[in-house]
Order: structure tokens, then C-alpha cells, then sequence
């Protein structure tokens, strides 16, 4: 985890590692100072607070939530007495999607050798990506804290005369996705509607609406762009990765229309330049989306998480590379 200078007044921490859960967190050191997300377990949140102390001295009085994954929340509880501000829609989903018992549950039964076995058996993808969450993380402790100041399209703060924009634009990644804006300063703290260097991957929403929402980020015309997961970038970052969807749901038709499943199209698809990005195998999930959209099901419909793990886990071992999520 390194602390990186922006701006003027904003700060990131970013996770390294760039694989799952290695989410980044944002500062913008003005008035009562802002966090944007909290990390995915308490140590990594308690790292990412020493990190940010160097640069501002005190806990912030305000925390923004881009949205309900887990690996943006789960520091939410060493905020106390912050405002936590998020999208309407995200205490409701936080609750869905980031229920801490799962996750505790999960790791402790990948720990022990007789259920990681058995489980092995079952789902051998959720054991490999448990394996490698036990690397890095500890989900023990954590308890879901819930955003306090609830917005429907757009919020402004006013941080001592430094403008900042939280703009609604889900669902792409999930329902709550939410980008914030420092138009003086030229910075878009993107959330997880943006992916660096690593495979991008949503759970909710459509192709055509996470295309609306890159186009904007570079509408907006930053000079600087923190990604959900990932190294800084400029205009680069959106452009390349609409690229990549866009590639891989014309290649998902061709494979749609032949008739063979998103699985097998997945394993056959090329991989081209992204190839080099971490976890090319999640390329499942946007093969999978596409599919979704070509049978005309709702962007809401539910993925089971053990069949998507499994599926990219198969995805991996078909193709020969390394299993890594």
C-alpha cells in the first residue's frame, strides 16, 4: 500500500497488488477532510488512516462510499461520528452484498484442511480465491457500518471553497456507483466503474451504461484519475477500458450467435494486449454480461458468486495461466 499526491489537496492510497479486494482509497485534505472508501478489512483500513496522517493530522469528519462492495465499506467502522455519505440505494445493498459473516465464514472454512477439501470438490474456484485472500486479508472484527447521508443523482460539498461533485452514474459495476469530482483541482475519484491494469468486472448494469459513464468521466476532462483498482491514470485509463468492453462484447456476439456457451467463449476469446492486465480470466464475467444483454435478461438478474468463481477458475486452467482473481 503506498500513499500517493494527486493534487493539491487530494491524496490516494493505492493497493499494489491490483488483484481482488486490493481496492484504492481517496483524501481530499480541505475543511474537516473527506475519505473516499475504507478498504477491505481493518488492518488495511488502519494502514490506509496511518498513511493519510502524514499529510492531514486528524480523522476526517466526512467518508463517501462509491458504492456497496465490501472491499470499499468494511473500514467504514473506525470512522466513528463521520458523516458517511452514498447513493440511496447503497445501506439496502451493503447489506446484500457485504454481509461480513460470508466472507469470515468462507476463509475460516478454506483455513481448515477438512473443509477446504471437501469444499474443493464443490467450488474449487471460491477455495483458490479464499487461498489467495488469506494472503493478504483478515475479514475477522469487521461489522457493517452504514452511510448516514443518502443522495439520489448528484451532491456537492463545499470544502473551505473547493468544490466537490458526487455524481451518480450506476448501475455499471454495481447499483451505487458514484464518481466525486474536484473540478478546481482536475481529479475524478472513479470508483469501481474504472479498473487499471487489472480486468475489470460488474455485477449489475449494462455494456451501454458503463460506456455513458466512461464517456463522462473523460467529458469531465480530468488531469488525474483514481481508479477503483489500479495505478493512477490519465484520459488513458476510460478510453482504454471502453475499448476493452466494447472488444469483448462484439467478440461475445460472434461467439453468442455460433451458439456456444459464454464458459467456452471465455476460454476462446483472445486475450490481445489485455492479456498483460492482472486477472484476464474475469474476462467470464464481461463474456457473461454480454450474453445476459443478448437473451434480453435484466441487468439486475442475480450471479451466483461460487459459479462465477469456478467459471473463471476454468477459465484459467483452460488457457494455461495462472489462477488469480
Amino acid at each position: 500500500m503506498e500513499l500517493k499526491q494527486v493534487s493539491d489537496s487530494c491524496f490516494a492510497v493505492l493497493n499494489e497488488k491490483n488483484r481482488v479486494c486490493d481496492a484504492n482509497s481517496g483524501l481530499i485534505n480541505r475543511a474537516g477532510g473527506v475519505v473516499i472508501d475504507t478498504q477491505s478489512d481493518l488492518a488495511h483500513a488502519r494502514q490506509m488512516i496511518a498513511l493519510f496522517s502524514k499529510v492531514w493530522p486528524g480523522m476526517p469528519k466526512c467518508v463517501i462510499n462509491t458504492h456497496e462492495d465490501a472491499d470499499h465499506v468494511w473500514g467504514n467502522q473506525l470512522f466513528q461520528g463521520a458523516e458517511i455519505i452514498a447513493h440511496r440505494s447503497v445501506p439496502e445493498r451493503m447489506k446484500q452484498v457485504a454481509n461480513p459473516q460470508e466472507s469470515q465464514k468462507l476463509l475460516h472454512g478454506v483455513k481448515n484442511f477438512l473443509s477446504r477439501t471437501v469444499l474443493k470438490v464443490v467450488h474449487p474456484g471460491i477455495v483458490a480465491a479464499g487461498q489467495q485472500l488469506l494472503q493478504d486479508y483478515n475479514f475477522d472484527g469487521i461489522e457493517l457500518v452504514l452511510p448516514t447521508t443518502l443522495f439520489d443523482t448528484r451532491y456537492e460539498l463545499n470544502l473551505d471553497g473547493t468544490e466537490v461533485h458526487l455524481i451518480y452514474v450506476g448501475p455499471c459495476h454495481q447499483v451505487g456507483d458514484t464518481i466525486i469530482h474536484v473540478p478546481k483541482e482536475r481529479v475524478v475519484f472513479a470508483g469501481d466503474v474504472l479498473f487499471r491494469k487489472c480486468t475489470p468486472m460488474g455485477w449489475t448494469g449494462s455494456y451501454e451504461n458503463w460506456f455513458r459513464c466512461l464517456d463522462l468521466i473523460t467529458e469531465l476532462d480530468p488531469e488525474v484519475i483514481v481508479a477503483g483498482h489500479g495505478p493512477l491514470c490519465g484520459m488513458e485509463g476510460p478510453i482504454e477500458m471502453k475499448t476493452y468492453l466494447e472488444y469483448v462484447r462484439d467478440e461475445s456476439k460472434k461467439c453468442f450467435e455460433e451458439g456456444i456457451t459464454s464458459l467456452d467463449a471465455a476460454k476462446r476469446i483472445e486475450f490481445g494486449p489485455y492479456g498483460e492486465w492482472r486477472a484476464p480470466a474475469r474476462l467470464y464475467m464481461n463474456v457473461e454480461r454480454a450474453y445476459r444483454e443478448f437473451r434480453n435478461q435484466p441487468p439486475d438478474a442475480p450471479w451466483s458468486t461460487p459459479a462465477t468463481f469456478d467459471a473463471i477458475y476454468e477459465v484459467a486452467k483452460a488457457r494455461g495461466i495462472e489462477i488469480e482473481y
